[in-house]
């Protein structure tokens, strides 16, 4: 099986693994299958709610989220059906709904493109090389806004913004290994994991 040099890590008792990435699935769809609560291939704005509260985010946050993120996508991934008042996002079709003005880490199949998250740090990293801070984060959107592309601006901004919040350090710094993480997924697990131990003390 073909892999790719993308590399995600995992936590185990023995420290940080490293663990390849195969071309043969999807990436994309693994960053979106998170918040397929059922896991029916779907994703209705009730579970994008569901899921955004599992990571810990609030009722405003992922009642926002929810809205925008299934309106903006729903209809991109059911190419040729007619539109659905539920809203729902097919995962195995969620490459459809890439958008414009992107950092292009994710390539038209919703594969990781290695070079293309390297570029991210190497660019516009300046204060830390391993991480980013808002104004250079800033700096990065606004590099990657294709002229007149409105719409990719503002899924661009929303998406960054989002995990810049949520995600940064106490310095103000967003971290390149979150980053990575947040492109296949597994920080969303992560998050989920943390916000129900807490809970639950």
């Amino acid at each position: 099986m073909a892999t790719s040099s993308a590399i995600t890590k995992e936590s185990n008792n023995q420290g940080v693994v490293e663990k390849p990435i195969a071309l043969d699935q999807n990436v994309l769809q693994k960053h979106v299958a998170f918040f397929d609560r059922n896991q029916d291939g779907i994703v209705y704005p009730w579970e994008t709610f569901q899921g955004f509260r599992a990571i810990g985010c609030g009722i405003l946050l992922s009642t926002f989220a929810s809205i925008f993120i299934n309106f903006g996508l729903s209809q991109k991934t059911r190419p040729g059906k007619f539109p659905s008042i539920l809203l729902p996002i097919e995962v195995k079709n969620i490459h459809k709904a890439k958008h414009g003005s992107d950092s292009g880490v994710y390539d038209s199949e919703g594969r990781f493109v290695p070079s293309k998250f390297e570029e991210i740090f190497s660019k516009h990293a300046r204060k830390d090389p391993n991480a980013l801070t808002s104004d250079e984060l800033m700096g990065m959107l606004k590099e990657n806004r294709v002229p007149k592309d409105f719409k990719g601006w503002l899924a661009s901004y929303t998406e960054w913004k989002i995990l810049y919040v949520l995600c940064k350090d106490k310095d103000g710094l967003l971290h390149k290994e979150t980053v990575r993480a947040v492109y296949d997924g597994s920080l969303f697990e992560k998050m989920e994991k943390e916000h129900s131990e807490k809970k639950n003390k």
